[in-house]
């Protein structure tokens, strides 16, 4: 690695100083009820958070409001010391949906070029690489790329914005068990690597084992529990056992 004094592509970015989330009593609120309430909750830096919980559980509404994407109904919430608009991303929030919006007539060198006149601090070098990494040819239009190919690009550009805080909703819902594996796996060491904090929603809870560090389980719009795994999970139960034992005990004091 170069000693120049320049970055380079896989040189980690400096963290901010406050703390990627803050939530102190957020709730929202549709016109059907409370899709999350009385949250408090925080989360550290350099943590790989597993997001979990059934569906309806408040998992997208956490997100929708960590992103800035959604305004609390009550609460609080602060993302780096900062509160989220409701009008678009923090500057340093990157967020994948399931979706993984991307234009399918473009080619994978143009997608990259779109996410750096998109986003003041996008590193060309870093993307690049990591599309590199990932063998996927930057000619090549996204359209006739295959699943594993496109979420490659996906997350391509949301690291090319070098995120402090990468926000995941089911990212890997599409792809083959292979897919997942290998996807997976990149993503976490890039992770690792540049410092990012990952907040990773997922339905499959055998891929999150020995992978996230930190967990967050919500039921029916409340966090039933919260905190880093090796302190939740003293006696080494692993992390989705662990949070499957929680949601039964929930709910059969529901039904008591």
């Amino acid at each position: 690695m170069a000693d120049d004094g320049k970055e380079t592509a896989v040189n980690v970015r400096r963290q901010p100083e406050e703390l990627p989330v803050i939530a102190d009593g957020l709730g929202k609120k549709y016109r059907r009820g409370w899709a999350l309430r009385e949250t408090f909750l925080v989360i550290p830096n350099n943590r790989i958070v597993a997001l979990i919980g059934p569906n309806g559980a408040g998992k997208s509404t956490l997100m929708g409001l960590i992103t800035g994407l959604l305004r609390p109904t009550i609460g609080e919430i602060t993302v780096f010391g900062d509160r989220p608009t409701g009008k678009g991303l923090h500057p340093s929030v990157s967020y994948l949906a399931q979706q993984k919006p991307l234009y399918q007539q473009f080619t994978v060198a143009e997608t990259l070029k779109l996410g750096a006149r998109t986003n003041p601090t996008w590193d060309q070098r870093y993307a690049e690489y990591l599309i590199g990494r990932a063998a996927v040819p930057m000619g090549a239009q996204v359209g006739t790329l295959s699943g594993g190919q496109r979420t490659r690009v996906a997350l391509a550009l949301a690291l090319g914005k070098r995120p402090s805080l990468l926000v995941l909703d089911e990212p890997l819902a599409d792809l083959d068990p292979l897919a997942r594996e290998t996807v997976l796996r990149t993503l976490i060491a890039e992770a690792r690597t540049q410092g990012i904090t990952v907040l990773l929603s997922s339905h499959v809870l055998a891929e999150l084992e020995g992978v996230c560090d930190h967990l967050v389980l919500l039921h029916k719009g409340r966090v039933l529990m919260a905190g880093d795994v090796n302190r939740l999970s003293a006696d080494g139960t692993p992390l989705g056992e662990l949070a499957l034992n929680r949601m039964r005990q929930a709910a059969q004091e529901e039904a008591a």
